[in-house]
């Protein structure tokens, strides 16, 4: 656990995407809410730490790699808003897509992180990453962002 969390819900999920993106799985989960509720809308609901830790876990090795671009954050309270592009690397494969994102933060960890994407720009990025990594002078680079967290 992060024994001194951000003091407030809008650093609180910057600090998270942040480490997300270092692959330090370890400090992210370290903000998260023993019972947080992680939903991508459209997907199966994962509940509890635990679980949420187990599907970031290929983060933390070299099997995969994540990227965020924030291109907006906004706070109302406990709720953060966010819209951005996140990135997903397996090796040379490289998907790229647009995220609208819910993270509601109490006592300094998340409790709720809820993620929107449209399934046929993931589509679209996925196959513009196969063809990326078949010709890299066709790999998307990395978009336009406000500033951290991302890999840039």
């Amino acid at each position: 656990m992060t024994p001194n969390p951000p003091p407030d819900a809008q650093a609180t999920v910057i600090a998270f995407l942040t480490a997300l993106a270092a692959s330090d799985v370890e400090g992210a989960g370290a903000l998260l809410a023993e019972d947080v509720v992680y939903a991508n809308v459209g997907l199966p609901t994962i509940r509890g730490r635990r679980g949420v830790l187990r599907v970031l876990g290929p983060l933390a090795g070299h099997r995969a790699r994540f990227e965020v671009y924030l291109h907006a954050v906004a706070a109302d309270g406990a709720q953060v808003l966010t819209e951005r592009t996140d990135v997903i690397e397996f090796g040379r494969l490289r998907f790229q897509f647009w995220v609208a994102g819910r993270f509601d933060v109490h006592d300094g960890r998340i409790t709720l992180w809820r993620d929107a994407f449209d399934f046929l720009d993931c589509t679209r990025a996925a196959v513009r990453g196969l063809i990326g990594a078949l010709v890299p002078a066709l790999r998307p680079g990395p978009p336009a962002t406000s500033g951290p967290p991302g890999r840039h």
